[in-house]
């Protein structure tokens, strides 16, 4: 059981020399999102080595420039590479009209198959799932419809307690099947031996929230409750929070507040507005409310076992 996150870009409104809108690379249980797609974000694909075959399913966020105007560049992109497999894009209605009109217009039609899953729904749906991963929407408050996405790895089987098993003789290879999925023996005896005894916990399932652009909303709590790796937007500090209100958008503390109430393992937060100087302001005073937060950087990786941060070249 896996997860990587690369930060592709982070900060909020238009891009700078160095500094790329929202986009993100999530590897978890060896499945590949892409989640948001800024400006710029090819070309970040290209220098952190994110593989373009490897992209079957994009989610997008919300329809504010900063979160998807790459997109239909990468879809092109992806066309020029004769791709062939089909591209899952996942967004709010509206996402299928916009993208396929600059295509129309620009004359050029993909090749490869697309699908566009678009969302309306303000409760949490399930809107991707297959025998590895699954996928949640977070709804989430800002000035058009918008939502984060939770990642789940779905359980693995339990794990074989060699040992007690080879205390019943009547336990044959052809039982290990049953034994990991969760299911008790009985013996020609009748007697009963619990599963538990025969195997082993699997690793708690890892996962991963993005809370993209939203104003402070605790009522995602629930969704998100234990989770490993939270990622929630920090557009200001907290002398404009007067600001958050008229744009939708959080503090550095609201983010930790949300991660101290989610009892999430470690918080990254990101999408600063251009206003602050030191963006590392954020951290000291997200710290104040929950001490494992980091800053996302482009170029940073995070990985399991506790999430050490990697810088990539």
């Amino acid at each position: 059981m896996s997860l990587h996150l690369t930060v592709l870009g982070c900060h909020s409104a238009t891009p700078r020399v160095n500094a790329y809108p929202t986009a993100q690379y999530l590897e978890i249980n060896n499945r590949h999102f892409l989640i948001d797609c800024g400006e710029g974000t090819q070309r970040q694909m290209r220098k952190y080595k994110v593989g373009f075959s490897k992209i079957n399913h994009i989610f997008i966020s919300h329809l504010h420039g900063d979160h998807f105007f790459g997109l239909v560049g990468l879809i092109a992109t992806f066309g020029i590479l004769n791709r062939e497999k089909e591209l899952h894009i996942y967004g709010p209605k509206g996402i299928k009209e916009v993208t396929t009109l600059q295509l129309k217009v620009s004359k050029s039609w993909t090749k490869y198959p697309i699908t566009f899953h678009e969302l309306e729904s303000k409760e949490s749906e399930l809107i991707f799932e297959d025998d590895k991963v699954s996928v949640r929407t977070i709804p989430l408050n800002h000035r058009v419809y918008t939502n984060g996405f939770l990642f789940t790895e779905k359980p693995k089987l339990r794990k074989l307690h060699i040992e007690n098993i080879q205390q019943y003789d009547e336990i044959e290879t052809c039982d290990f099947h049953n034994i990991k999925a969760g299911k008790d023996i009985i013996l020609s005896t009748g007697e009963v031996i619990p599963n538990e005894e025969l195997t082993i916990d699997p690793p708690k399932p890892l996962s991963f929230a993005f809370c993209s652009d939203t104003a402070y909303k605790p009522d995602i709590v629930p969704i998100i409750k234990d989770v490993d790796l939270l990622y929630h937007e920090a557009t200001f500090l907290k002398d404009r929070e007067d600001l958050c209100d008229k744009t939708k958008h959080s503090t550095a503390e609201q983010a930790a507040s949300i991660a101290s109430q989610a009892n999430a393992n470690k918080l990254i937060i990101g999408h600063y507005s251009s206003r602050y100087k030191n963006i590392n302001d954020f951290k000291i005073e997200a710290q104040t409310v929950f001490k494992n937060t980091e800053l996302a950087e482009a170029g940073k990786r995070y990985s399991t076992n506790s999430f050490p941060v990697e810088i990539l070249n």
